[in-house]
Formats: C-alpha cells, sequence, structure tokens
C-alpha cells in the first residue's frame, strides 16, 4: 500500500498496490503491520457500508465523542464520492482545517480519518457505496456531529447538495 499525508495531521490517503496479469489484479487494501508501521491506529473492530442512491447526497459530518472516538478508512466500493475529514483536536497544528478529496471504484484510493476528526462525504453519482472500517465500536450516546455548511470550516463542496437526512441538517456549529 501507498500511504500519502495530506494537509491535516494523521489523514492520509492510502492507494493500493495492484498486482495485474491476464484475470485483472489482486491487492491489499488493510494490512495492521503496514498501518502500525505508518503509526496509524491497527485496531479494526467494525466495518459498515453505506448505499446512496443520489447523486448530490450528503452524510455527515459525523465523529464519536471520547472515550469512544474512532479512527477509520473510508473507501469508495461503487460510484464516487467526494470525502471530507476536518480537524476537531484542539492541541492539533492543523485544527478547524478541512480536507477534501474523491474515492471512487474507479481510482480505489482510501482515505485515514484519525480519532478526533470529523467525517462526511457528497456523492458525485448515482448508486455510490461506501465501505467503512472503524477501530472503535458505534457508541449512539457518543454520536456527534458538525454541520455540514458551517462558516468556521467553509468546506467548498463541488456540487450542489441534494439529498440530506434531518439529523444531520439540524446538526449544530462548532463551538
Amino acid at each position: 500500500m501507498i500511504f500519502r499525508e495530506t494537509k491535516l495531521l494523521g489523514v492520509l490517503e492510502v492507494d493500493i498496490e495492484p498486482t495485474r496479469d491476464n484475470r485483472g489484479f489482486f491487492a491489499r487494501t488493510w494490512c495492521q503491520k503496514e498501518f502500525s508501521e505508518q503509526g496509524l491506529s491497527g485496531n479494526l473492530v467494525q466495518c459498515s457500508t453505506s448505499f446512496n442512491a443520489i447523486r448530490g447526497t450528503l452524510r455527515g459530518l459525523h465523529y464519536q465523542a471520547p472515550p469512544f472516538a474512532e479512527s477509520k478508512l473510508v473507501r469508495c466500493t461503487a460510484g464516487e464520492i467526494y470525502d471530507v475529514a476536518i480537524d476537531l483536536r484542539e492541541d492539533s497544528t492543523t485544527f478547524l482545517e478541512w480536507y477534501g478529496t474523491v474515492l471512487s471504484a474507479r481510482n480505489r484510493r482510501s482515505l485515514y480519518i484519525p480519532e478526533g476528526c470529523a467525517h462526511g462525504f457528497l456523492t458525485l453519482a448515482d448508486e455510490s457505496e461506501v465501505l467503512y472500517q472503524m477501530s472503535e465500536f458505534y457508541h449512539p450516546k457518543a454520536a456527534c456531529g458538525v454541520r455540514w455548511d458551517d462558516p468556521a470550516f467553509r468546506i467548498d463542496w463541488p456540487e450542489k447538495v441534494v439529498v440530506i437526512s434531518q439529523r444531520d441538517r439540524e446538526l449544530p456549529d462548532f463551538e
């Protein structure tokens, strides 16, 4: 795997290294040893998928509060998304900054998002599916979020938001 730093401390793009032959290719998408060698959480305890029927669907921006903070490895397995991480770690040099990148079934890229960062995405294609691997179990009482259009972050979403849940629409501004 190829690990590429982003402008956010601890947020990494992860590309596969396919081995090709006449059948197609084979590639590793997760290796606890390789992630640990990068100083990343190698503990994955839960995996979820999100299917989004309509282009312009926004999910997020979500995180879990301590002591249930989680790191995530996010990959788009069908379609295409604009994936965003926001650094909410007060002691971080990139506090309140955001990073966005396109994840797609075509580019097969993943985004590693460490504990203390919020995460969300906007679908750029109909029938987009997203796979999440997380380092912590889901704890409903620890589930938090910030609003996708909060002026504190000024996220430059590449397209118009067409579908968003009421819960996500009503998330609070960052304070």
